[in-house]
Parts: structure tokens; C-alpha cells; sequence
């Protein structure tokens, strides 16, 4: 009986080992993982070089793990086993609470504030006069908004935001973390969603002085289910959210000119919610350079915006205060060839990122 167990373990083994060996050689290989959004290892080049240089083996190995078969299901058990049945409290940074995904940033880095602070003055010196009114503002993570915070890894958000605040006095501070709960912020995503920001939108106008033409705001449900990437990277199944959009008179009319592909683009390009992340419909997601202009309020100032992805869904929200609105990105684009794009005498300016990017600020130029 002993041995009859012993066969048939050997035989099971054998036949998940081969099985799993045959469906990698059968099935073809993937260029994308949609639940990453990241490109996947392919099958690395085979030359004498590679083989002695033990680079071919290192690849490979990079290789068999991306394309291996029923990947994404082994990965979901592996997330489901470490926090339900082994009780850790996050795998892979990641953990599970009110019914949100969330992602560990920890611990805080003042050096990365600090750098992130001589960046702006850098840029105040070089671009800016008494002619600009500069502002800044942070956006808190979700995890700021959690409700049962012991035994969490959480950023200290007030000293993050003092020490930006201290290297970057001549810009006025826009406080808007009281104004933002967890359910303003996508369940399995990092980002907020633009139909819950209105009121944040609202106080950046009002702190800026800006010449508004009010319009209703209205709200269009895509009826698209959202996954955001932290549902790719944990695994497991948590219910997504409905991507929505906000139209108003001046979203409605704006002008948008894309300079990386130097052509004119809508606010929203509905085509990306069928891509791999449909956050990018709102204004093409990460873009360089960008400008918007506003048909309904043609006489009013202009502001420039240093931003990062959450500005992509808060910008048509204050475009109405502006007559136009220029984006830049200085994670692709760098801070110091700055007047080769843009003039930016008698402009507003305000520096809106969100605590994430402060925190690791090696992402700026």
C-alpha cells in the first residue's frame, strides 16, 4: 500500500512537471502581461557569447518564469495563501483592507523631498519672476485615508510635506488632503478617480485666484470595468470600479496638442480604455509636453502645471479658470531645457505631484 502511495505521487509529479513543460512549448509565448502592464521576457538569443558568458541561462530563467503557464492563477494563490492562510500582513508590498488594494511606500525619504525641493527652486531661478503666482500642492497617497492604520507600514505624510514646503518657500502651500476620502481613490489602483475631485479642483481654482467661467459639470459613465495595477500585481479578485469621465462647456471645446506625437488630441481618448491601462484616456496618460487651451475663457491668465499621472484627470477640472493650461513632465522631460518649449513670463505655475513621487523623487530631472 506504501508503495502504491509512493507510484502514485511520483506519477502525479511527473504529470504536472511534463504537463507544464508540454504547455510551455505549445502554447505561444506572451509579449504583454495585461494584469502587470509590463512587456514579458521572450526567448533569449543563443550564441556562443551568451552561452559562455552565462547570460543565456540568467535570461532564460527571466524567461520560463514571465511565460509559464497559468502564471497569473499561481500568482493569485501565492497572494491568497500568504495573507489568508500564512497571516502575513502584505506579499510583495502589497496588502488588502476595506476592500481596497494598497501599496507599501516606506520608509520616508527627506533626502528625496529635499532633492525634489532643490528641483523646483531650480526651476523657480532659472524661468520665474515677480511677473509668476507659484503654487504647490501634494497629493496623499490612499494609504493616507485608511481608516485602521495600526500595524502599517505608513509614510510620516506631515513631515514629507513640511520638509517640501521648507525648501520651496516661494511657492504659496494648497492644502487639499482634508478635502479627499479612500473612496475618492480607485479600489485596485493608486490614482483618484475624476468624478470624486471636483471639490479638490475647485480649491485649487479658488487658492489661485482664478478667473473662472463657471460651468455644470457632467459626469459620463463608460460603463468600462477599471482594474488598476495593483490588481495585476497581487492576483487576486477584487471587484473593479467604473472608469468615468467629467465634461463641462470649456472640457467640451478645449484644444489639446500633444508635442511628443505633434498632433492634435481629444481631452479623453475613449480608445484607451480598450488598452492595457485605461487611466491613460484622460489626456493620453504619460506625455512630456502638452498644452490645453480653453475656447470659453479666452481672456483669462495661463498656468503651467509640473505634474505627474494624477494632474492627467485633474486638468480639465480647472482648465476652465485658465485660458490655457501646459503640462509638463519633468520624469520624461528635462527641467533644465525648459525655455526651448515654453515662455513662462506672466503665468501662473503650480507644482502638483503626489506624495509617491516626492517620496522618490529620483524619477525627476
Amino acid at each position: 500500500m506504501k508503495k502504491l502511495r509512493s507510484s502514485l505521487i511520483v506519477i502525479l509529479a511527473s504529470i504536472l512537471v511534463f504537463g507544464f513543460a508540454l504547455g510551455s512549448l505549445i502554447l505561444p509565448d506572451k509579449d504583454v502581461s495585461d494584469t502587470e502592464r509590463r512587456p514579458l521576457k521572450q526567448f533569449p538569443k543563443v550564441s556562443m557569447q551568451t552561452v559562455k558568458d552565462r547570460t543565456f541561462m540568467t535570461d532564460f530563467e527571466s524567461y520560463s518564469l514571465d511565460q509559464f503557464p497559468l502564471r497569473d492563477k499561481f500568482r493569485g494563490l501565492k497572494s491568497f495563501t500568504a495573507l489568508n492562510v500564512f497571516g502575513q500582513k502584505d506579499t510583495n508590498d502589497l496588502f488588502v483592507s476595506e476592500n481596497h488594494i494598497f501599496k507599501i511606500d516606506y520608509p520616508i525619504s527627506t533626502d528625496s523631498a529635499l532633492r525634489a525641493a532643490n528641483i523646483f527652486s531650480d526651476i523657480n531661478n532659472r524661468y520665474l519672476n515677480d511677473s509668476n503666482n507659484v503654487y504647490l500642492s501634494i497629493i496623499p497617497d490612499k494609504n493616507y485615508y485608511l481608516a485602521d492604520k495600526k500595524g502599517k507600514l505608513l509614510l510620516d505624510y506631515e513631515l514629507l510635506i513640511k520638509t517640501l514646503k521648507e525648501g520651496c518657500k516661494f511657492a504659496d502651500y494648497i492644502d487639499i488632503s482634508d478635502l479627499l476620502t479612500l473612496d475618492d481613490f480607485y479600489r485596485t489602483d493608486s490614482h483618484w478617480k475624476q468624478e470624486n475631485i471636483g471639490k479638490v479642483a475647485d480649491k485649487l481654482l479658488e487658492s489661485m485666484n482664478a478667473q473662472i467661467v463657471d460651468s455644470e459639470r457632467v459626469i459620463v459613465d463608460t460603463n468600462k470595468d477599471f482594474y488598476g495595477v495593483y490588481h495585476g500585481q497581487l492576483g487576486l479578485d477584487l471587484p473593479p470600479d467604473n472608469i468615468k469621465y467629467v465634461l463641462d462647456d470649456s472640457i467640451f471645446d478645449a484644444v489639446v496638442y500633444n508635442y511628443e506625437s505633434q498632433k492634435y488630441e481629444d481631452v479623453y481618448d475613449l480608445e484607451k480604455l480598450n488598452g492595457v491601462d485605461p487611466y491613460e484616456m484622460y489626456l493620453s496618460g504619460p506625455v512630456s509636453l502638452l498644452t490645453i487651451e480653453n475656447k470659453t475663457n479666452v481672456g483669462a491668465k495661463e498656468l503651467v502645471v509640473f505634474r505627474d499621472s494624477f494632474t492627467s484627470s485633474m486638468a480639465p477640472l480647472i482648465l476652465k479658470g485658465y485660458s490655457k493650461i501646459t503640462l509638463i513632465d519633468i520624469r520624461y522631460l528635462s527641467s533644465k531645457t525648459l525655455d526651448n518649449y515654453i515662455d513662462f513670463e506672466d503665468k501662473d505655475v503650480l507644482f502638483l505631484y503626489s506624495s509617491s513621487v516626492i517620496n522618490n523623487s529620483e524619477t525627476l530631472k
